[in-house]
């Protein structure tokens, strides 16, 4: 079977935010300050990349975001992080 353009873009998007989600637990969890500032710099250009390969995948019409929350859901959630609800 042979992969197309866009499943190589999603399956790719995918891998960099799981390394995403892997070096903010190594960031939390090292107390060496080297290793932490070396791993915040590799996140750094992990997020660099995630961002410039999105923008390939919506201007190739690959990924469609959600629409765009309203004032309202907006101010929902917020409300949320201010009180004792969570």
């Amino acid at each position: 079977m042979q992969m197309n353009e866009k499943t190589m873009v999603a399956d790719t998007l995918t891998g960099i935010n799981g390394e995403l989600v892997r070096f903010g637990e190594m960031i939390a969890q090292t107390e060496n300050s080297d290793l932490k500032q070396t791993l915040k710099q590799f996140r750094n250009a992990c997020e660099q990349s995630q961002e410039e390969l999105y923008k390939i995948a919506r201007e190739k019409s690959y990924y469609v975001p959600a629409a765009k929350a309203t004032q309202q859901e907006i101010d929902h959630v917020k409300g949320l992080f201010t009180s004792s609800v969570l």
